[in-house]
């Protein structure tokens, strides 16, 4: 597996689908594409250096590629122009660590711009290594987008460096001049720096340790720091978010680290004070019965704050795929203000109390993303971008470049699945939509699917839309069920959609796929399951790969570690084999052409490669890496 590793890496960073600057248009959250997973996102407005005067927001982040563990192999880099916050383009693999064959993991970075005494700027990358005693390293561009290079390996050595910067760094470039790193796991630290280095410690001072309360502190402290410090100054305060481990009842929930909360100062180095929780990753919501619960999954969640025209954003990941391993970019809008009395308060868009008293006044969480007035209800959405997930169901991650398609799966009786918001306000051309269009995979039980707008549970304001019952004979594959929705005045303004599936069965009920309002000519007053038109075939409906060993169809092929885009597969030769295998490879789409490269030795690989031709849109080029090998490597 080793050698078959270094082609893999060899292919990822000659051909990979990293290579080239690709735009990607998305009005939800996540707001990357669904076959992304950049968790531990660090945003920053940074001049654009290819368009003098324009700005852009930059994504920093880790690259969770590795999928049964955390973080991956590279940092890649999206942004986006500060006019259109839904228009963001991969700017591709900026940092990469390998050093003799070994390549680092990279856990969750920080980056820094830094104005030169000529006017020019330098922008410091702290990737957050953690292998090989490099977690110290530090890398610098003269472009935000990079390539970034190491700076601080140590004299005559390429496989140590130095520098006082420790887990999950964070470092502030000061209006004076002056620069502060801060770091730590459970216990935070932090250090003036020498701004001639970024990496050292500034001569004549020391490391400060537990800058702030540790979640491990016996003393009772509101700070509760855990890891993932990421400074701003904001109106000459200096402001540390952090993930942050709750009391145990805060806001009437359980303990968690999935909250990020933040601490504020009159100088860098403190002393701070606690200012409160800035979102809590598990999306508290008002329950049925009156209580507060959570409707998100429970893992961690890292970010930073981030202003564009007038309005200030938190960004933080949500974990999917039922594991902490394939996490996802998300942005919610926060209220900032610095009071007369020098507090300085970060709350979210609307107060959740329960019927307790319990009040949560951290941000939403909600699948708009940018849309901070909702989402167009009149497009095709993946049901992915859910925000309210209750009974069992989760998002499975597909990392499927070709698509923009993630599944809500292990649906049970009395599942939710949930959208926070749509606007409704803003009709389609064609006018008023009447129908909404909703597509599942069924799993072989009857069941029943109602839709309720504002509310899952009529007691708390929801209003049914519709419900339609399926019997257990519906074909296991991609399925429409189409309903009629109220008249226009019913469903206005910026609403919450909800899907409540219900089923006599033990078992799964359903996959939900995605859903669509739309508009019909002749109407009906009943649910109904109708068949696929062109353009859900044509975009739901995922093209058949299939690739050929002697005839015999791959049905193992794993996803590299390095690339979303190759795959491969082991395949030992029968004994007293010495003739090379040929692969053969087809498609069911004609707009996909198919190349293979046949193995030149019997221990040597084969590589299929499936090009998608496209008018409109560029696709990476998916690799299908066969390894020959017999009784021995």
């Amino acid at each position: 597996m080793l050698k078959l590793l270094i082609v893999v890496c060899a292919i990822f960073l000659l051909t990979g689908f990293f290579a080239g600057k690709k735009n990607v248009v998305k009005a939800a959250n996540p707001y990357l594409p669904l076959w992304e997973h950049i968790p531990d996102a660090e945003p920053y407005v940074f001049e654009d250096p290819d368009n003098p005067g324009k700005y852009r927001v930059y994504i920093y982040g880790s690259h969770d590629t590795r999928r049964h563990n955390y973080c991956g192999y590279d940092i890649v880099v999206w942004s986006a122009p500060v006019e259109d916050l839904n228009n963001w383009r991969n700017d591709g693999i900026v940092f990469q660590s390998i050093v003799d064959g070994k390549a680092d993991v990279l856990f969750a970075p920080d980056v820094v711009e830094v104005v030169e005494s000529d006017g020019t700027k330098t922008y410091y990358l702290y990737p957050n290594n953690q292998a090989y005693g490099r977690n110290t390293q530090v890398a610098k561009s003269k472009r935000p987008d990079g390539p970034f290079e190491v700076c601080n390996w140590k004299p005559g050595s390429e496989t140590e460096t130095v520098g006082i910067m420790g887990f999950d760094p964070a470092v502030l470039a000061d209006d004076d001049g002056r620069a502060y790193g801060y770091w730590g796991f459970q216990r935070s630290f932090a250090a003036e720096l020498d701004p001639e280095t970024m990496y050292s410690i500034k001569s004549g001072t020391n490391v400060i340790e537990d800058l702030i309360g540790s979640c491990n502190a016996e003393d009772g402290n509101d700070f509760r720091y855990f890891e993932a410090p990421s400074i701003r100054k904001i109106e000459g305060k200096y402001v540390l978010v952090y993930s942050r481990v709750t009391k145990n009842g805060e806001y009437g929930l359980g303990e968690s680290n999935a909250t990020l909360a933040y601490a504020y100062a009159d100088n860098p180095l403190g002393p701070w004070t606690y200012g409160g929780t800035i979102i809590d990753a598990r999306g508290p919501e008002i329950g049925e019965d009156g209580k507060m619960i959570v409707t998100n999954p429970s893992h961690n969640t890292h970010g930073g704050l981030f202003e564009v025209d007038g309005q200030w954003y938190i960004s933080y990941h949500r974990s999917i795929n039922n594991d902490g391993f394939s996490r996802q970019a998300t942005v919610e809008p926060v209220r900032l203000e610095v009071t007369e009395t020098g507090e300085l308060i970060i709350t979210g868009t609307r107060n959740i109390e329960d019927e307790s008293g319990n009040v949560y006044t951290g941000a939403e969480v909600t699948s708009q993303g940018f849309e901070i007035n909702g989402l167009n209800p009149y497009k095709y959405h993946s049901a992915g971008i859910t925000s309210f997930l209750l009974g069992g169901p989760y998002v499975k991650a597909t990392y499927d470049t070709w698509r923009d398609e993630a599944p809500v799966v292990n649906i049970r009786n009395n599942s939710i699945v949930g959208f926070k918001y749509f606007n409704f306000s803003n009709q389609p051309e064609t006018g008023q939509s009447n129908q909404l269009e909703v597509y599942i995979t069924p799993k072989g039980n009857a069941g029943t699917i109602e839709v309720m707008l504002d509310s899952p549970w009529e007691k708390r304001g929801g209003i049914k839309l519709g419900s339609l019952s399926f019997t257990s004979d519906l074909e296991q594959k991609l399925t429409k069920l189409v309903f009629p929705v109220p008249a226009p005045d019913e469903i206005e303004g910026k609403r919450a959609l909800f899907f409540i599936f219900n089923t006599e069965s033990s078992d799964e009920l359903c996959e939900f796929n995605g859903f669509k309002f739309s508009k019909i000519e002749i109407s009906t007053e009943k649910a109904f399951v109708a068949e696929l038109d062109e353009w859900d075939k044509e975009n739901l409906i995922p093209p058949v790969l299939r690739v050929y060993v002697d005839g015999k169809p791959v049905e193992e092929f794993e996803l590299s570690d390095y690339d979303y885009n190759v795959f491969q597969y082991s395949y030992k030769l029968p004994a007293g084999n010495t003739e090379i295998p040929q692969v053969t490879a087809e498609t069911d789409n004609d707009r996909i052409r198919v190349d293979i490269q046949q193995a030149e030795t019997p221990s040597g690989t084969a590589v299929v490669s499936f090009s998608k031709v496209d008018s409109v849109k560029t696709y990476p080029v998916k690799k299908y890496l066969i390894k020959f090998s017999g009784e021995e490597e």
